[in-house]
């Protein structure tokens, strides 16, 4: 089983940056798919992004595409998302969550079978 841990996140003006961190315990990533979600007050977990551990292949919710990068580094056993030109409506719970790797990447929470406690992103106007 593999525990995860975010940080990062903040209060920022809209237009700013934040990077947030997804650090795993217990297990490496090396046979996991890691994402990130978010969930605003109010809505349904919404995915934002993913990666395979084993080839970097990466998939974008299209509202965050060159805006926000996903990306790990092995020694670290980490995963980041760098997130630039905030807007409001990125203020949200980030969530860390992962899969199998051998099930591929996937965007709908369900598919994911382990979680972080999430970490808080606000973006003032």
């Amino acid at each position: 089983q593999v525990q995860l841990v975010e940080s990062g996140g903040g209060l920022v003006q809209a237009g700013g940056s934040l990077r947030l961190s997804c650090a795993a315990s217990g297990r490496t990533f090396s046979n996991y798919v890691v994402a990130w979600f978010r969930q605003a007050p109010g809505k349904e977990r919404e995915f934002v992004a993913t990666i395979s551990w084993s080839n970097g292949m990466t998939w974008y919710l299209d509202s965050v595409k060159g805006r926000f990068t996903i990306s790990k580094d092995n020694a670290e056993n980490t995963v980041y998302l760098k997130m630039n030109s905030l807007k409001p409506e990125d203020t949200a719970v980030y969530y860390c969550a992962a899969r199998p790797a051998l099930y591929g990447l996937a965007r709908f929470p369900s598919n994911y079978e382990y979680w972080g406690q999430g970490t808080q992103v606000t973006v003032s106007s």
